[in-house]
């Protein structure tokens, strides 16, 4: 819940920067169990409308193609990339693989890693003899 208020709290419309997966996935998870809750409202008091349920996908429709731009950026790739869901099935299939993507180490043109700070880091520099 914490990724979900950082996402539309702190960067509603910020479309600059990096997102790491777990800020992206938490946000997408949070954002649809919201989404099922303001449908299952809709449904038992507004039956046809889906006022409620438009409502909250009005509020987060900005939040959401800012945090895909910035996971964009964070494997090194352009925001245009989102464009891919306007192509049926191949387009949100290799969409939904570059969001799955691990970020890239050190920095990029978009700016530096949370994850790899230090462009020589890498989940497999440990070894359980190695000491830092």
């Amino acid at each position: 819940m914490d990724m979900f208020i950082k996402v539309v709290r702190d960067n509603y419309t910020n479309f600059e920067g990096r997102a790491r997966r777990k800020e992206f996935w938490m946000f997408t998870l949070v954002s649809l169990v919201i989404n099922v809750g303001t449908l299952i409202l809709d449904a038992s008091l507004f039956s046809d409308l889906g006022l409620v349920n438009g409502l909250y996908t009005l509020a987060i429709l900005l939040p959401s193609i800012a945090v895909g731009i910035r996971r964009m950026h964070d494997i090194n790739k352009s925001g245009w990339w989102l464009l891919l869901w306007f192509v049926p099935v191949i387009g949100w299939v290799w969409l939904i693989i570059l969001h799955c993507r691990d970020s890239d180490i050190g920095d990029n043109i978009f700016g530096s890693s949370d994850k790899y700070p230090d462009a020589n880091d890498s989940d497999d520099d440990f070894l359980l003899d190695e000491e830092e």
